[in-house]
C-alpha cells in the first residue's frame, strides 16, 4: 500500500496550528524560502501574454530540451542530444517515469537510507520492491561499495542515489562514486537513477559529480534526474527533467504522454529563462544558505544530547536525538522520532520532520530553508524544550 508523505503531513499540521494563531517556528518543508528570480517570473508572464498556453510535445518544447543538453555539457561535460531529454512535471515525475521504464513486478531497486520519503513509494507504484540499505552516521550516511555488493541480487534493476542528499546533506564525491561504480560494473543489469536535484546547493568548494560523468559505460547506465525547483526557487512551477540513453528516454516520454500529456507550457518558458539566463540570484541564494548553515550546525551541536554530521549540500541538518528516547519532556514520553517531533511541535512550538519518515528513527530533520531570525529563535526553543527532559 502506498503511504502518505510524512513531510507534507507535518507541514499541513504546522500550517493548521499557525492558522489557529499559534506561533510556530517551522523547519519542515524542503523548499527555498526565496521568491523565484524576477527574470524567470517575467518569462512566465510573457508566455501567458504571448498566448503560449497550449499543449506542448509530451517530452517538452525543443528549446528547453536543447537548453538542458547545453547545461549538462557545460556543467558536467556530458554529451546528450535533445531526443535523450524528457521534461516533466517536477523531478518527482521524472523519477516515477524512470522507475516505470526500468522496473517491473518482481524487480528490486536499492535505496540507501536515510532516503527521500517518496522513493520507496515510487518503487512500489512501479510494481517493484524497494531494498532499503541502512547507511551509518560514521560513514556520513553514504552507502559503501561493500553494502552495495551485499544487496545486489539477480532481481536488482537499479540503484537510486540522491546527491546531495535529502535528508542528511551528505555529498558523494568523485571517489565515492568510483567505488560504487566498480561494484556496478560486475552487475551490468543494474542501472543508476541519479537524483541530482540539489546539485547547485553544494558548499565549501565541494565539486559536484554525477555517476554519468565517470565514463561512457556508467553514462549509458545512468538516468540523470534534475530540475529547477531547488536551484532556482521554483518549487511551485513544477518542472523537472531527465537525460538518459535514447531507448530509456523514449520509454519515459511514452509513459509521461499517457499520464500527464506534458508539462505546463508556461513553466517550460520560465525554466528556459532559468537555465539560460542570469545565474547570480541562484548564487546569492547559495551564499545565504551557507550563512544559515554556519549558524545552525554549531548551535545544534552545542545542545546536550544531540549530534549531527556536517552538511555539505542541500539545506538540512539531520540530527541524532536517540539519547532522549525513554525520557519525558513536559509530560510527553519520547519513544522515537515521531513522538519527539509531536512533543517538540505541541510543547516546544518548533516543527521538524521525524526521521522515521526517511527510514532513520533515531533522527530528526531540521531545514534551514528559512530566515536566520527564525533559525536563531527555533534553535533557542529547541534548547529550552530539551532542557526540560527528565
Amino acid at each position: 500500500m502506498v503511504e502518505d508523505s510524512p513531510t507534507l503531513a507535518m507541514n499541513a499540521r504546522t500550517q493548521e496550528m499557525v492558522r489557529q494563531g499559534i506561533d510556530i517556528i517551522s523547519f519542515t518543508v524542503g523548499e527555498p524560502d526565496f521568491n523565484t528570480p524576477a527574470h524567470i517570473g517575467q518569462a512566465g508572464i510573457a508566455a501567458i501574454k504571448e498566448g503560449f498556453t497550449r499543449y506542448t510535445a509530451a517530452a517538452g518544447i525543443p528549446q528547453l530540451r536543447q537548453a538542458v543538453v547545453e547545461k549538462l555539457a557545460r556543467d558536467h561535460g556530458l554529451s546528450y542530444n535533445m531526443n535523450q531529454v524528457v521534461i516533466s512535471t517536477g523531478a518527482k515525475q521524472a523519477l516515477a517515469n524512470a522507475l516505470q521504464a526500468l522496473a517491473d513486478d518482481g524487480d528490486e531497486v536499492i535505496i540507501p537510507a536515510p532516503y527521500w520519503v517518496s522513493y520507496g513509494e515510487l518503487v512500489k507504484l512501479a510494481g517493484a520492491t524497494p531494498v532499503i540499505v541502512d547507511t551509518r552516521e560514521e560513514d556520513d550516511f553514504k552507502i559503501t561499495p561493500q553494502q552495495l555488493e551485499e544487496n545486489i541480487t539477480e532481481n536488482t534493476v537499479a540503484l537510486l542515489l540522491n546527491n546531495p542528499n535529502n535528508p542528511t546533506g551528505t555529498v558523494y564525491g568523485k571517489e565515492d562514486l568510483q567505488g560504487l561504480a566498480e561494484v556496478l560494473r560486475e552487475h551490468p543489469q543494474v542501472y543508476v537513477i541519479s537524483d541530482d536535484v540539489y546539485e547547485k546547493l553544494i558548499y565549501d568548494g565541494e565539486e559536484f559529480f554525477t555517476m554519468a560523468q565517470l565514463d561512457e559505460e556508467m553514462k549509458h547506465r545512468t538516468v540523470v534526474i534534475n530540475g529547477v525547483s531547488k536551484s532556482y526557487a521554483m518549487t511551485g512551477w513544477r518542472l523537472g527533467y531527465a537525460a538518459a540513453d535514447l531507448e530509456i528516454a523514449q520509454a519515459m516520454g511514452k509513459i509521461q504522454s499517457h499520464i500527464t500529456s506534458g508539462t505546463s507550457s508556461i513553466s517550460q518558458k520560465a525554466a528556459l529563462a532559468a537555465l539560460k539566463g542570469d545565474q547570480q540570484p541562484m548564487l546569492a541564494m547559495v551564499e545565504e544558505f551557507v550563512r544559515r548553515r554556519d549558524y545552525m550546525y554549531p548551535a545544534i551541536k552545542e545542545i546536550p544530547g544531540l549530534s549531527c554530521i556536517y552538511p555539505r549540500g542541500a539545506f538540512y541538518i539531520f540530527t541524532n536525538i536517540s539519547s532522549y528516547f525513554g525520557r519525558t519532556i513536559k509530560g510527553k514520553k519520547i519513544t522515537g522520532s515521531l513522538s519527539f517531533a509531536e512533543a517538540l511541535l505541541t510543547e516546544g512550538k518548533v516543527s521538524a520532520v521525524p526521521g522515521i519518515a526517511f527510514g532513520a528513527d533515531n533522527y530528526i530533520r531540521f531545514s534551514y530553508a528559512t530566515s536566520l531570525e527564525n533559525i536563531k529563535e527555533g534553535v533557542r526553543r529547541l534548547a529550552d524544550f530539551l532542557a526540560q527532559a527528565k
